[in-house]
Formats: structure tokens, C-alpha cells, sequence
């Protein structure tokens, strides 16, 4: 071994900063990777660009070093377009809004970390000048004339509608102009008195109604290619020295023309500008590349895959394609960029040849529901680990839920805020709230976080763009039979709100089976198989005592839903 005789601290990692220069940290297991890098770029004051193998990874990682480091380090995400190679589907706006803004800060940043898939690397991008040069600062006080103002959004790509809900739209009502910039949180309402900028306030876009005053708007292109009348010509005049036959036959070439951003129109961005970069292009001169575990296969697969694709499609005459090395890095062309920078590879196996951690990863600590002490598995982790303990909870409501379920079995944690005041405290077992997927054993010293996934195995899936079935309350979501008390009320998806009697075993068709016990108003009953726990949440209404007791059958329930339904519909 090298420099790894001795297992080194997550808390304190060290690397040498030289171009060129590559080292290896090994088993650094669960988020123990979030942690040691969090720390690395506030001590040395660096931005770490951070390849993962996906886009998962990526977002869990990203949650994890935001829980580790707070809001103190800057942290940027690039996220992929999530389509496939030459899909004939566009990315959505917030993607585009997110990224944009990562390219406008990514050169400025002087320290901090920018997370992203190697996969969503390997894309060619629009120059560095496309998206500085179409920046624009609008200020309180600032003239303006709206009919110049309106044409040059529409030349940077936003959308002209008649009311404002999304990124990279604008609407103008008399002296008002209604603006979602690309790369804001919010929408933004520009009030002008005669040629003169007001007020600007930010507002919500489901209510219209405004809310707190701002003093400028940073506004950024509402798309990664431009549409004004130069780079319509300059498509146009690529299009015809690329591909062969009538270009009036395919409707890109048409849509384009037309001043139109047709689905797909990205897998084209070549052809709007003299020459494209790479993300390398935008990257500070401090910056240290990081891979994690095996970007360099799936960099391999991707290219790959993006020429089976390029074979797959060329041949519709209507849709020609570019090939692939116009639009993508090569797998070697991205590791043969590394050696202008430092160069990090982390792995969880153990390796002999570079820096090892003293991390093991964490353990599963299952809470049994059928067994008479439900809580054993943690409660022996917790007698026999030497060090101090942290529960992480998903959500506030999923806290509470959890500090109810602990005390019940005479376990009382501490509630702390978040990963500073957990370290600032002296308390041994801890809980706080972080959306973590993987927890952390440290042996050295030794500390351990426990998430939700050790204690109930895979978690309800919370990401952005849900599924219908997964858009309940993470809050009010059963995810265990210990998690319910005798007499608690709980609400059935589609009979209402009742009170759980316990467990009960039934015989169906011959085989036994255990059942929920719910009762109803009348002293009603319902069985819900186990397997259904789906479908049953913990009310969250008013005071629990004060919780009304629904009767099966009286439509009471599809009642309250039907009135729900159109209160929302009414907002």
C-alpha cells in the first residue's frame, strides 16, 4: 500500500491539488462520499466537479452533500435532458432553466461543487458567449421600452402567452409585463409608469396575486440555441451543406425556418452556431475532477448506445441526423480531458492503492411488525455501538411519526435540526429531518446515520416529476403496523376515516391471512389485508380525539372527496 496504512477520517480528508495529479479514496461506503466531499471543498476552497454513473446517483448525492454541508457551499447541478439520443421529444423547461443557470455561474464559482452524470458530460453545448452575451439585468428605475423588451425575449426564445406559469414564459397587459425567467424560483411582475420601471415583484403563478418587491431581475436565454433571424440563416445554410435532398420535405428544417422550436430540435444544435463546447469550456481553472465508482463503462455504454441509435435512425429522409461525434464526447475523449485537472476516483471497495476510509457500510435495522418487540434490531445497534447516533426522518410529519414510534418502546432521541447542531451537541442518539436514501457508519470516530431505508426498507419515491399513484402526503403515509396505535383514526383510500383495532387473522378460501381491524360509525368492521397498507394513511386533520368516524356505505366519504376535488378546481 501507499499512503493508506492507515485509515483515514471522513471528517478530515486531504488531497494535493495539482494538475495532472490522481489519487484513489476507497471504501467509502453509504453517503460517507456526500460527507468527505462536502468537507473537502470548504477546506480547500475549490470547486469539485462531480461525475456520477447516473442520474439517480447524482440526485442522491446531491441531497446528501446539501443535509452534510448546508447552505453555506455553493452547490450547482447540471441536470441531464432525460431523453434519449436523438428522441424526438424536447427536455423540459425547468430542466433547461436549471441548467442555463449552471452555465451562466459555473465560470464565476470559486469554490464549491457541481454534480452531474457523465452521461449529461459527454453533451456538446452552446458556446460559452451564446449564454453570457444574452444575459440581461432589468433594475427598478431602469427606462424601458416594452414593444423592444417584448421582441427581444421572443428572439431569446421565452413564449408569449396569456397567463405566465412556467419557465421561459411572458405576458404583457397593458403596463404590466409578467416574466419567468430562466434559472428563477419565481415569476417575476414588472409594473411600468409610462417608460420607467416602477415596481417589480415577485408573484405566485397559481394565484396570479403578488407577493415581495425585488430591485433588478437577472434574465437568462429561454432556451440552449438561439432563434433570431442570424441563427435561422445560419441553420438553414448547415442544414443544406450537411444533408442531401429537399430540405422542404422535413419538418425541422421547416419549423426552424419558420422561427418554430420543434420537439427534438436539441439533437440539431450543431447547426446554430460556428462551433460548440464542452462543459471543460466553462470549468474555473481551480477546479478538481471527482468520478465515482464506474463512470468510465457507462461513459463506454453511452457512446455505444448513441451510435446504435445514430444506425437505428438515419435512414428517414425526413428526419436526418447528425452523427454522433457532433453531438457527444467520445468516452475517450472525456478521460483524456482529466489530465488538465486534479483527478479524484472514489469507489466503496477497498483499494491498495490510495487513500482508505474508516467507513463500513451502514447496517439494516429492520422494524418488524409482526414481532412482540418490533424495535429489536435497533435497540440492540444501540446497545452495542460505542459511538453517537443520528435518525434521519424524510419529512417533519415523518419525524414526528418516527419519535412517536420510539418512545413507545422506551427509546427517547434527541431532536436536533440538522448535521451542524448534531455535531455541536453532546446527546448520544439524535433525530433530525434529511431526505437521505443511504446512512453512515463511521468507525473512526465512531458515528452513525440511520435512514429511513434501514428502518423500512425503500422509500416512497418523492422525486419532482412524481407518478399520479405517488402524489399522497409523505407525511400522513403508513409505512409500518408499528407506526399505528389501538384507537388511532386512520383514513382507507376509499371508505374514509375510521379507528385501527389492530391485527386480526382470517381464513379465506382456506389459507390463513392477517387482516387490519378498522371500525366505523355503527360500530361497523373492515379487513384490510396487510399487503394493502398502501391504501391506509394516518389522519393529520384536526386534534385526533376530535377526528370524525365515517359510516361505511352512506357515500359520506366520496362526499368529502367530491367537495375537496372542487375547492381545488375552484383555485
Amino acid at each position: 500500500m501507499t499512503d493508506n496504512t492507515t485509515a483515514h477520517n471522513p471528517l478530515q480528508p486531504k488531497f494535493t491539488s495539482r494538475a495532472g495529479h490522481k489519487q484513489h479514496w476507497s471504501r467509502l461506503h453509504g453517503s460517507s462520499l456526500a460527507l468527505t466531499l462536502s468537507r473537502l471543498a470548504t477546506e480547500q476552497k475549490q470547486v469539485l466537479i462531480v461525475l456520477t454513473p447516473d442520474t439517480l446517483s447524482a440526485q442522491h448525492l446531491v441531497e446528501e452533500i446539501r443535509f452534510y454541508a448546508g447552505e453555506q457551499l455553493p452547490l450547482l447541478n447540471f441536470p441531464d435532458w432525460e431523453t434519449l439520443p436523438y428522441d424526438v421529444f424536447s427536455p423540459h423547461q425547468d430542466i433547461i432553466s436549471e441548467r442555463l443557470t449552471t452555465l451562466y455561474q459555473l465560470p464565476q464559482l470559486q469554490h464549491g461543487l457541481l454534480v452531474l452524470p457523465v452521461t449529461t458530460l459527454m453533451h456538446r453545448l452552446p458556446p460559452f458567449n451564446y449564454v453570457q452575451g444574452n444575459a440581461l439585468l432589468v433594475e427598478k428605475g431602469q427606462r424601458l421600452n416594452l414593444d423592444q423588451l417584448r421582441q427581444q425575449l421572443e428572439r431569446s426564445g421565452y413564449r408569449c402567452v396569456s397567463q405566465v406559469v412556467e419557465h421561459g414564459e411572458f405576458a404583457v397587459r397593458g403596463s404590466l409585463l409578467d416574466l419567468f425567467p430562466m434559472g428563477s424560483a419565481v415569476p417575476y411582475r414588472i409594473d411600468l409608469f409610462d417608460d420607467e420601471i416602477d415596481s417589480l415583484r415577485s408573484f405566485d403563478p397559481e394565484t396570479q396575486r403578488s407577493h415581495d418587491t425585488v430591485d433588478n431581475i437577472h434574465l437568462l436565454p429561454a432556451r440552449e440555441f438561439p432563434l433570431t433571424e442570424e441563427a435561422i440563416n445560419h441553420f438553414r445554410t448547415q442544414w443544406r451543406s450537411r444533408f442531401n435532398g429537399d430540405p422542404r420535405r422535413a419538418s425541422v428544417y421547416q419549423d426552424v425556418s419558420s422561427g418554430l422550436a420543434p420537439a427534438g430540435v436539441e439533437y440539431y444544435l450543431p447547426l446554430f452556431f460556428e462551433q460548440t463546447q464542452i462543459l471543460f469550456d466553462y470549468l474555473p481553472k481551480n477546479s478538481v475532477i471527482c468520478t465515482v465508482d464506474n463512470v468510465l463503462e457507462t461513459a463506454e455504454h453511452f457512446w455505444q448506445e448513441a451510435n446504435q441509435r445514430y444506425e437505428q435512425l438515419r435512414h428517414d429522409i425526413e428526419r436526418p441526423l447528425l452523427p454522433p461525434a457532433e453531438l457527444f464526447l467520445q468516452a475517450n475523449e472525456v478521460f483524456a480531458a482529466f489530465r488538465a485537472y486534479p483527478h479524484l476516483s472514489t469507489t466503496q471497495q477497498a483499494r491498495n492503492d490510495g487513500v482508505l476510509f474508516s467507513t463500513e457500510e451502514p447496517p439494516a435495522l429492520p422494524v418488524e411488525a409482526r414481532s412482540q418487540q418490533p424495535l429489536a434490531a435497533l435497540q440492540q445497534f444501540l446497545n452495542e455501538f460505542q459511538g453517537r447516533v443520528l435518525i434521519a426522518a424524510e419529512t417533519t410529519g415523518r419525524r414526528e411519526s418516527i419519535l412517536e414510534l420510539l418512545r413507545t418502546h422506551g427509546l427517547k432521541p434527541t431532536v436536533v435540526d440538522d448535521w451542524a447542531s448534531f455535531l455541536a451537541s453532546k446527546k448520544p442518539f439524535c433525530l433530525t429531518v434529511a431526505p437521505l436514501e443511504r446512512g453512515l457508519y463511521l468507525t473512526d470516530p465512531p458515528l452513525a446515520l440511520i435512514s429511513e431505508t434501514q428502518l423500512f426498507g425503500e422509500r416512497v419515491n418523492q422525486r419532482r416529476r412524481r407518478t399520479k399513484t405517488s402524489q399522497r402526503d409523505t407525511d400522513s403515509v403508513v409505512r409500518n403496523l408499528t407506526e399505528l396505535t389501538i384507537g388511532a383514526p386512520v383514513v382507507h383510500e376509499e371508505h374514509g376515516v375510521g379507528r385501527y383495532c389492530g391485527l386480526v387473522t382470517l381464513e379465506l378460501n382456506g389459507f390463513p391471512a392477517e387482516y387490519l381491524h378498522l371500525e366505523y360509525a355503527n360500530q361497523d368492521k373492515l379487513y384490510v389485508p396487510v399487503g394493502a397498507l398502501h391504501l391506509i394513511s394516518r389522519f393529520t386533520g384536526v386534534d385526533p380525539e376530535h377526528a370524525p368516524l365515517h359510516r361505511l356505505g352512506s357515500g359520506q366519504w366520496e362526499k368529502a372527496r367530491r367537495k375537496a376535488a372542487q375547492k381545488v378546481c375552484d383555485v
